[in-house]
């Protein structure tokens, strides 16, 4: 008999994408009295809230809570207080799943050893600029090795997107940290495997995301996650990867290099250097990638490298100040609150 699951959908503002999305999770191959969806909103001002009413008119499967707080971790843990499933599965709003998303997560959980499964998102979009956006999020220049993002893996990774739990996973390690307002999959995730638990990327499982569609967008995202990733580091030193040290490094040493160079002119030399080098590596990417897909737009596939390591390095290093006071801090047991507990059940609508 499949297991039943419960699909959490956290909203806020999505107009434009929550109808495709939802579609996806409701035309999953999977029998639709085995799985419900739950949309949580977080207080949004556009017509999500009435498409999403419109779709629970058709589909007696999908239900919907309101997150007046609007932070995305608290509609995550709202929706675990009302899901049902065996197996939890997390979808967001700017994203879509292929039909057997439900299928496949299911099987891998079945065929492997791991605690939460999910697979590679293919970031796409309909104008030239967030196709733009879309290839360099999915490159490895732009995004390190990052495998949920980078196709073709498979194997056990540190993290992932749109991950499938067992629901014990949650009984085990808690649930979302509240407080992190970006990175709360990673700290989550980093807390299974703190916990001896196991995540797996297959190949079979996919899903598609809409990224920003505009270069001024993406550039609040990443300088929110540099900034955020502080939080991280500061509740699990251990959580850090390599690849997310070099955009703050690289930024730290231009800011040194640019100061030091007003009084030391040879060092202008070793600062264009670097600058030319990075260029060069950043035309050389964006030639090669462009190439494979000239529906995007070349200036703006130039431009999303700078802004995806230079709005993380700074957010970093922001991060840093902003949460200076926060180091030492004992680490927290994310559980869910009486007053979010009573809000789950208060916000469902019937």
């Amino acid at each position: 008999m499949s297991p039943f699951v419960s699909i959490i959908v956290p909203v806020r503002n999505e107009e434009k994408f929550i109808a495709r999305c939802l579609e996806s999770i409701l035309q999953q191959d999977y029998a639709p009295w085995a799985f419900e969806v739950v949309v949580v909103d977080g207080a949004s001002t556009d017509r999500t809230r009435e498409i999403i009413q419109a779709f629970k008119q058709r589909y007696h499967n999908l239900r919907y809570l309101d997150n007046p707080q609007r932070i995305v971790p608290i509609s995550l843990n709202l929706g675990l207080q009302q899901a049902r499933g065996e197996i939890i599965i997390r979808v967001d709003g700017h994203a879509a799943i292929m039909p057997d998303y439900i299928t496949q997560c299911v099987k891998a959980l079945a065929n492997t050893q791991a605690d939460c499964v999910g697979g590679a998102i293919k970031s796409i979009n309909e104008t030239k600029t967030a196709r733009a956006i879309a290839i360099a999020m999915s490159s490895s220049f732009g995004v390190g090795n990052s495998r949920f993002r980078l196709a073709g893996y498979e194997g056990y990774v540190d993290t992932l997107a749109f991950g499938a739990y067992r629901r014990n996973v949650f009984e085990k390690i808690g649930v979302f940290d509240e407080e992190l307002v970006r990175c709360q999959d990673d700290e989550f995730n980093y807390r299974l495997r703190k916990n001896k638990g196991k995540i797996y990327l297959s190949a079979k499982i996919q899903s598609c995301y809409f990224p920003r569609t505009d270069l001024k967008k993406l550039w609040r995202q990443y300088f929110q996650y540099g900034l955020w990733k502080i939080r991280v580091l500061q509740k699990h030193p251990a959580v850090m990867q390599p690849r997310q040290f070099v955009p703050p490094l690289f930024v730290l040493g231009l800011l040194l290099l640019m100061i030091l160079s007003i009084w030391v002119p040879l060092i202008r030399l070793g600062l264009a250097g670097i600058l030319s080098l990075y260029t060069m590596a950043t035309f050389t990417f964006t030639i090669r990638l462009w190439l494979r897909s000239k529906d995007s737009s070349f200036p703006a596939l130039l431009a999303s490298f700078p802004i995806l390591h230079i709005s993380y390095g700074l957010g970093f290093w922001a991060g840093l100040i902003k949460f200076r006071k926060r180091w030492g801090e004992p680490e927290a047991f994310p559980t869910i609150s009486l007053s979010q507990r009573q809000a789950a059940e208060h916000s469902a609508l019937s």
